[in-house]
């Protein structure tokens, strides 16, 4: 995710309040995701694709926020992490819900388009990592990309599908080139 979508998200979180930390023991259950399509959780190469697919699209095209969320183990994170102007590191853990009720205004106003650009996948039983290289776009004819990063992507394999448990992502910036092994060859 690009620094200036980590920006944003931040900004917009802390004017919503999701910034607030609840007290342990007070938050209430993670609600069941909706039902997902069959063939979007059939593989790692499926649900990559559609997590990519479902939040890139023009400006003014509403996103398919169940299909994301149908994507996400019930107690899944997303946690952007960034580099202040000053040096210091930030992370922030959201809930796909507040992911998608933080950034999905934003991507229906000025249009998002990301997508895959390399990959470095892992398994062992039931588990996965996926280190998947991105580039953004605003819209899908931009000639370059106006950010590139890495997402790493854990997943869970369960009830015969693969579920989302958390998507950890960092954006390239002077000093913090995405290594080439990542990249597609």
């Amino acid at each position: 995710m690009s620094q200036e979508l980590l920006r944003n998200l931040l900004v917009t979180a802390t004017a919503a309040g999701v910034l607030a930390m609840p007290v342990a023991g007070q938050q209430p259950p993670p609600a069941a995701p909706p039902p997902a399509r069959a063939e979007d959780v059939a593989s790692i190469d499926a649900i990559i694709a559609v997590l990519y697919d479902v939040i890139s699209g023009p400006a003014a095209q509403p996103r398919d926020w169940d299909r994301f969320h149908s994507l996400f183990q019930p107690d899944a994170r997303l946690i952007p992490t960034g580099q202040r102007p000053d040096g210091t590191v930030t992370a922030r853990t959201l809930t796909p819900e507040e992911f998608s009720a933080t950034v999905g205004p934003q991507f229906e106003e000025r249009g998002f388009f990301e997508q895959e650009i390399g990959r470095v996948a892992e398994t062992f039983g039931n588990i996965a990592h996926v280190f998947s290289a991105y580039e953004s776009k605003r819209t899908a004819e931009d000639p370059e990309p106006f950010a590139r990063g890495i997402n790493s992507i854990q997943l869970l394999n369960a009830d015969d599908r693969w579920y989302i448990v958390s998507i950890f992502w960092d954006s390239e910036r002077p000093g913090n080139p995405i290594p080439a092994k990542y990249l597609r060859r």
